[in-house]
């Protein structure tokens, strides 16, 4: 038998464990982790118990389990699912192969892109001085259709100082998140689903966590100005970086939305 081990089998090997690894990273950012391990765990048991100890009733009975378990891990880890399959085919990683061809256009879309996010960091500075509090996510690869429909449909260009009086303390809409998507101000007063990770520091409040929880549960990049302190923070797949400066902000930002 280990005469016949090959090229094949080490290429079998190599994806094998470059999927558990994926699974794992998303997971992980997630807060699913221990869910992860448990599902492990449970595979070396089917697999020792059923196949290599040949024991016929636990066998049958963990084969039951294995026969359904596909079914539940897509319902209750869609959303991980949805990210997993993102981040394979993220245009980002071919990112070379577009520069070979299309030059010209890369360098549009980036001067392009760099007139939102200028605006995006001076609103975010100046509501940092004032200490007005605010949420804005901005969509990546992932759509954030159903968190658009949460709140009220805006559908603006992007402007600093209408980023501001959004987030005013009188304004009716300051409390969600404003959600930019597609160049524009979509829409604002949405509603995000919140974070449990018991990591999070108890200082921080439900913006954070919702920042988070959103980086969570999508790739979106997610800006929090604190209301208390004036910091601004950012969630990004999975991680909340905080007490960023202006010009770290600004790098952040390029780095997610320019791929630079």
């Amino acid at each position: 038998m280990i005469d016949s081990f090959g090229l094949r089998d080490i290429l079998d090997i190599a994806l094998a464990a470059l999927l558990l690894y994926y699974i794992y990273k998303i997971m992980k950012e997630s807060g699913t982790i221990n869910i992860f391990f448990g599902i492990l765990a449970f595979i070396v048991v089917w697999v020792f118990t059923s196949q290599i100890l040949e024991m016929k009733l636990i066998g049958t009975i963990l084969d039951k389990f294995m026969s359904i378990g596909l079914l539940v891990l897509v319902i209750l880890f869609q959303d991980q699912i949805k990210r997993f399959l993102v981040a394979l085919g993220d245009h980002k990683k071919w990112a070379f192969l577009r520069k070979l061809f299309h030059h010209t256009r890369g360098n549009e879309a980036e001067r392009d892109m760099r007139r939102y996010v200028l605006p995006i960091v001076y609103a975010c500075m100046n509501m940092a001085k004032t200490k007005t509090g605010a949420l804005i996510v901005i969509e990546q690869d992932i759509s954030l259709e159903s968190y658009e429909k949460s709140g009220d449909m805006i559908d603006a260009l992007i402007n600093a100082r209408l980023i501001e009086n959004i987030f005013f303390k009188n304004s009716p809409l300051h409390d969600g998140a404003l959600i930019v998507a597609h160049d524009r101000l979509k829409s604002a007063g949405c509603i995000l689903p919140v974070s449990h990770d018991r990591n999070i520091s108890r200082s921080l409040g439900l913006r954070h966590r919702s920042a988070l929880g959103i980086s969570q549960a999508t790739d979106a990049f997610a800006i929090v100005v604190s209301e208390e302190t004036g910091n601004i923070s950012v969630a990004h797949k999975g991680s909340l970086h905080t007490k960023l400066t202006s010009a770290e902000l600004e790098h952040r930002l390029s780095d997610v939305l320019l791929n630079v």
